[in-house]
């Protein structure tokens, strides 16, 4: 009952807050292996690429269930309409 309500409440968010949602979901990825290169113990990197991937994955997920099947599709013409107007 709770997971559907909520996926409902996320599908009627607007593709705008679906982009936004997907931005965040690239930087929490970069950011879970970027801190790789800090200098901390491994348990610490552990648990930061733990957090962090699970963040990148949850946002990723709910991009997804924003935007949708007609979201997605509105992306790909976009991404197309760009290519296609490349030199």
């Amino acid at each position: 009952m709770a997971l559907r309500d909520i996926k409902k409440w996320l599908a009627g968010l607007s593709f705008r807050t679906g982009l936004w949602v997907a931005a965040s979901a690239v930087v929490f990825y970069a950011v879970s292996f970027a801190q790789f290169w800090l200098p901390l113990t491994i348990e610490t990197k552990g648990v930061l690429w733990f957090i962090f991937f699970g963040c990148a994955k949850t946002a990723q997920y709910s991009a997804l269930l924003i935007l949708g099947k007609e979201g997605i599709a509105r992306l790909k013409r976009r991404f197309r309409k760009a290519k296609a107007d490349l030199p």
